[in-house]
C-alpha cells in the first residue's frame, strides 16, 4: 500500500474507535499490517472480527485495546487461545443486532468490487451490510480479482472511502478429499433429501461431498457456497440461483458466480422466519454430541476449534419447517476417541430439540418422536462399538 493510501486509512480512524474487518476468504488482508501499526500507535482501538478461515500474518490483535470475534475459525484459533481475541458465543443471525448495539463499529475495512452501479462487496457479504447500516465508514480496498455476485443495492457512496486497490484473488478454500467414513455417512443421509429439496450444507468435506453425490435436483440455500455447487449445476441438478453469504471455494467457483446475484447479507440468509417458511434440509456436523442429542461445534474443552456460526440458525429453522429435516452427520470417533459423550466438553451450541436425525458411518439415529431414554438408546446404536465417552476431551 502506498503512503497516500495509508494516510487515507489513518484519516478515518479516530482515537478510541471501534474497527471491524470484513471476514471470509476475501478479507482485506492488504490493510492488516498498516491497521496493526495504527492500533499500536493509538493503544485504545477496539477490533471486531468475523469468520477468519485462514490466519492473517499481517494482523496483530494484541495491538488493540480489545479484540473480539463472532466466529473465530481456524485463522483465529491461536489468538483466541492466547487471550488476544475474545470469542463471543453467539449465533450468526444475532450479529446485526450486536453491530447496531454494543459492538457498533466506527470503521469497516472491507474488500469491494466495482460495478456499473457502484461499489459492492465481493467474495462475501456476511454481516458487513449491518455494519454499514449502523453507520460505519467503509475503508474500501477495490479488488480486481474478486467476483461480482452480490445481490441488492450498491454501497452508499457517501460512506465509502477507497484506501487501496489489489489484483489479488480471494484465498481458496482447501479442498480436502473426503474420508471413507464421510463417504459412508453421505451415502446414508442422501436418502433423506428428496427431489426439489431446499438444501443447506456446512463447510468442508462433508458439505462438498453431499453436493457431489446428489442424484436429485435441489435448491441451495446456505451460509457458505462451495466449489461443488458448480458440479451440481453441470449435472443439471441445481434449481435456480443459489443463496449464500460467503463463497468458500476456488477460481472455478468465482468464475461461475460472476454475474449471478448469489450473495446476500446475513439478515436475509440466516433469517429464521424465511428459512423455516418452506421445507429446509440442513446438513451439518459436530465436534461431539451427548447422549441427549445436544451438539457442541465450538471445540474441545481446552481449545476453540471453530465457533457457533450459523449451525443453530439452520438447525432450528430446518427442524421447525414442515417437511424439512435438521440432519447432523458426524464420524463416531476423532483421533481414536468417541464423539458420543456423556457430557459435552463445551456449552451446548445447538440444542437437542433442534436435531431430527443423526448420521454416522455405522448407522442412523432418527430422533423424531422419541423420549429422552429412547433418544439415548438410538444414539448409542448409531455409534456401535465406539460407545459413549465418559471423560471430557483432553486435547
Amino acid at each position: 500500500m502506498s503512503l497516500p493510501e495509508t494516510a487515507a486509512l489513518v484519516s478515518l480512524i479516530r482515537p478510541g474507535a471501534t474497527v471491524a474487518i470484513g471476514d471470509g476468504f476475501g478479507a482485506p488482508r492488504t490493510l492488516s499490517k498498516q491497521l496493526s501499526a495504527i492500533a499500536d500507535e493509538h493503544a485504545d482501538l477496539r477490533l471486531i472480527l468475523g469468520w477468519l478461515p485462514i490466519s492473517d500474518p499481517g494482523l496483530d490483535p494484541a495491538a488493540f485495546a480489545d479484540a473480539r470475534t463472532f466466529m473465530p475459525g481456524w485463522g483465529l484459533r491461536s489468538a483466541v487461545a492466547r487471550g488476544e481475541v475474545r470469542f463471543l458465543p453467539v449465533r450468526l443471525s444475532t450479529t446485526p443486532a450486536l453491530l447496531h448495539g454494543p459492538l457498533r463499529p466506527d470503521v469497516l475495512l472491507a474488500t469491494v468490487v466495482e460495478t456499473a452501479t457502484g461499489l459492492r462487496f465481493g467474495n462475501e457479504i456476511s454481516w458487513q451490510r449491518a455494519a454499514v447500516a449502523a453507520g460505519a465508514r467503509v475503508a474500501a480496498v477495490v479488488s480486481r480479482g474478486a467476483p461480482v455476485c452480490a445481490a441488492g443495492p450498491a454501497l452508499p457512496a457517501q460512506q465509502v472511502t477507497v484506501v487501496g486497490e489489489t489484483d489479488r484473488a480471494p484465498l481458496d478454500m482447501p479442498d480436502d478429499p473426503p474420508s471413507p467414513e464421510i463417504e459412508r455417512m453421505v451415502e446414508r443421509l442422501l436418502g433423506y433429501i428428496p427431489a426439489g429439496a431446499r438444501l443447506q450444507v456446512g463447510p468442508g468435506a462433508l458439505g462438498a461431498t453431499v453436493l457431489r453425490r446428489l442424484e436429485v435436483p435441489v435448491r441451495v440455500d446456505s451460509g457458505l457456497l462451495p466449489d461443488s455447487v458448480v458440479d451440481l449445476d453441470e449435472r443439471g441438478l441445481l434449481i435456480g440461483t443459489p443463496i449464500a453469504t460467503y463463497l468458500a471455494g476456488g477460481s472455478r467457483l468465482r468464475d461461475w458466480v460472476s454475474g449471478r446475484e448469489v450473495l446476500h447479507p446475513i439478515e436475509f440468509t440466516h433469517d429464521p422466519g424465511r428459512l423455516s417458511a418452506s421445507p429446509l434440509f440442513a446438513v451439518n456436523t459436530a465436534v461431539e454430541i451427548d447422549i441427549h442429542g445436544q451438539v457442541n461445534v465450538e471445540g474441545t474443552e481446552r481449545a476453540v476449534v471453530g465457533g457457533i456460526g450459523g449451525h443453530p440458525d439452520y438447525a432450528a429453522a430446518a427442524s421447525r419447517s414442515v417437511g424439512g429435516l435438521s440432519i447432523i452427520a458426524v464420524t463416531t470417533t476423532h483421533h481414536g476417541r468417541s464423539t458420543l459423550v456423556a457430557g459435552l466438553s463445551r456449552p451446548v451450541s445447538t440444542p437437542a430439540h433442534d436435531v431430527d436425525v443423526v448420521v454416522t458411518e455405522h448407522g442412523v439415529a432418527d430422533l423424531r418422536g422419541l423420549d429422552r431414554a429412547e433418544r439415548a438408546e438410538t444414539l448409542r446404536a448409531a455409534w456401535g462399538s465406539a460407545g459413549v465417552r465418559a471423560d471430557r476431551e483432553e486435547e
